[in-house]
């Protein structure tokens, strides 16, 4: 009752003026006598005006932040990036100081920096010796020193920053011995630390901020392909940066974990702030090439879920809390290189289902993306690539614009084999 009286008291004025003359028309055309309830058509506008507010406030809550897959369905190629020469293995994208951008990361050691609104490669770097394996753009860095920074990993043993507006690099973490795979800053602190995995068969945990390796998890049995950190946690603040509950012991993230892929075909997760490996995630029949983390935001699959795709050809989905696996996705005819948690929401008996994301997605190399249904293990739909792309090797969704604005749409993009980056919405 009280949640109610909060959303009422959220009603427009002018809304429940006209609900209550469209009720005293009706008394009037009905000649329905009120007796000594003379008020009882201002009551029932009232409650009508309540019902509709409360109806369109779920409405809008319920497909703000999920697309109706049917409506990506009539997407086309928008852009080709090119300047690659050999396979794209990363891709990351961000907005900041109203510019849309997209960094990616090849086989050819180059990285690069993109323009969405523009379509203009705006930097490259090539100091990387050997091919770039993972890159993300660095919160921390834009935060806390209001700098334009990527972090790449690559498999000449080495992570670098970069400062793609300046041109310059800044610093360098040695520590592993063999290539690192993926990389993943945290989502407390204002991504002040960095955690990576190798082909050493360790994951590090770093500290942006003073460059040192902070620890070692090795209880992997062969080399880790894949990371990803936990969502921030509902009651924190993205750009908190001195958020004392997250502070606790040498490294902090109190309540944060890490999970790792590997080539030993499991998935594990680990305590940050206690650094104890926590669960061990058995399935896959080969090595496992991409992990994600659930969102908070998506009230359907939900922050307690790892969604890992391998070599297997598979996709499969796990619950944190029990341990085990919840769902596997077959389809693809080869190697599943990326996956993620789509925005979309697909429709059920002509009706959105609790208005809840329920669709992954996912890339191969036999050049197809593929979209699934969790609740009902289905193959929604398939984005066939041209064989000349030679295979997608990782994807990401993007927030579409119009003129500057946002729009009700998501775009996808994905890196191929061939070196080219697209965009599709």
């Amino acid at each position: 009752v009280f949640i109610f009286c909060i959303l009422y008291l959220w009603l427009n004025q002018s809304e429940e003026e006209e609900v209550q003359t469209i009720i005293q028309y009706w008394i009037r055309v009905l000649n329905i006598k009120l007796g000594w309830i003379q008020d009882f058509d201002k009551l029932v506008a009232k409650y009508v005006s309540l019902f509709y507010f409360c109806f369109y406030l779920m409405k809008y809550l319920f497909t703000t932040n999920f697309i109706m897959l049917e409506m990506f369905l009539s997407s086309k190629l928008l852009k080709n990036f090119t300047g690659h020469t050999d396979c794209v293995r990363s891709i990351d994208y961000s907005e900041f100081d109203g510019g849309r951008f997209i960094c990616s990361g090849a086989q050819d050691s180059t990285i690069c920096v993109w323009d969405v609104e523009t379509n203009q490669q705006i930097q490259s770097f090539n100091g990387h010796s050997d091919a770039i394996s993972c890159l993300k753009f660095s919160p921390y860095h834009y935060h806390n020193r209001h700098q334009d920074v990527i972090c790449s990993s690559s498999n000449d043993n080495t992570i670098c920053f970069w400062d793609f507006t300046n041109n310059k690099q800044l610093q360098i973490f040695n520590g592993h011995t063999d290539w690192i795979g993926g990389i993943k800053f945290s989502s407390f602190n204002g991504g002040r630390y960095l955690c990576s995995g190798s082909g050493d068969k360790t994951i590090r945990l770093w500290d942006v901020e003073t460059s040192n390796s902070l620890h070692v998890f090795n209880e992997h049995e062969n080399c880790i392909c894949c990371v990803d950190t936990s969502p921030l946690q509902s009651d924190n603040n993205n750009n908190n940066n001195d958020n004392k509950s997250n502070n606790i012991g040498v490294i902090g993230g109190n309540g944060y974990t890490i999970c790792s892929g590997s080539l030993d075909k499991t998935i594990r997760m680990w305590d940050i702030e206690t650094t104890k490996q926590l669960i061990v995630f058995e399935g896959h029949e080969s090595g496992v090439r991409s992990v994600k983390y659930g969102s908070n935001e998506l009230r359907n699959i939900g922050a307690n879920t790892i969604l890992s795709g391998s070599y297997d050809n598979s996709i499969r989905l796990w619950d944190v809390r029990s341990g085990k696996q919840i769902q596997v996705f077959n389809g693809h005819r080869s190697d599943v290189w990326d996956v993620e948690y789509s925005p979309f929401v697909i429709k059920s008996s002509d009706e959105v289902v609790g208005g809840n994301s329920n669709v992954i997605c996912s890339g191969s190399t036999d050049n197809t993306i593929r979209f699934w249904d969790i609740r009902s293990n289905k193959e929604l739909y398939i984005i066939n690539v041209d064989d000349k792309n030679e295979g997608i090797y990782c994807l990401r969704f993007l927030q579409a614009k119009e003129k500057g604005k946002k729009t009700n749409s998501i775009n996808l993009c994905y890196g191929s084999g061939k070196g080219n980056i697209c965009v599709w919405g």
